[in-house]
């Protein structure tokens, strides 16, 4: 079994955990994800579905939509401070994808994919040795 991951928003309203290993790490550059973040790419970690327990009050959501994902993405953030949590794909019903940022120790993480590279601004920085994906692979 995978040791046990929590994370929260900035406030610690709104908190979550899991205990399985990540499907995938990940810069991405989608013009959606550097709109929530403020700057060039979000760092993502993708996890099952069913295998992260979010609580909190504070908890909204908001749904963009268009062929960005290959459908609607809900983002996930909490309403008290502003910080995003997570975003499900539509197109990728059995996953979500944590923000890395709110994570309680991110020390563990090794991106090692890019996607959205097509979005990517052309001063962001790059993972010397990543996988590089225009869109999204397997939306």
């Amino acid at each position: 079994m995978a040791k046990e991951m929590t994370g929260h928003c900035l406030c610690g309203h709104v908190t979550y955990r899991l205990d399985v290993e990540p499907v995938a790490q990940a810069f991405c550059y989608c013009a959606d994800c550097q709109r929530q973040t403020g700057t060039a790419f979000s760092v993502v970690v993708a996890v099952p579905r069913e295998a992260f327990h979010v609580e909190g009050d504070t908890l909204s959501s908001f749904e963009t939509r268009g062929d960005v994902h290959g459908g609607p993405t809900r983002r996930h953030f909490c309403s008290g401070c502003g910080s995003p949590i997570f975003s499900a794909v539509e197109a990728l019903p059995d996953l979500v994808y944590i923000k890395a940022g709110t994570l309680d120790d991110p020390s563990w993480l090794e991106p090692n994919a890019e996607v959205f590279t097509r979005s990517a601004q052309p001063w962001a920085p790059h993972l010397e040795q990543a996988a590089r994906f225009e869109t999204m692979p397997g939306a």
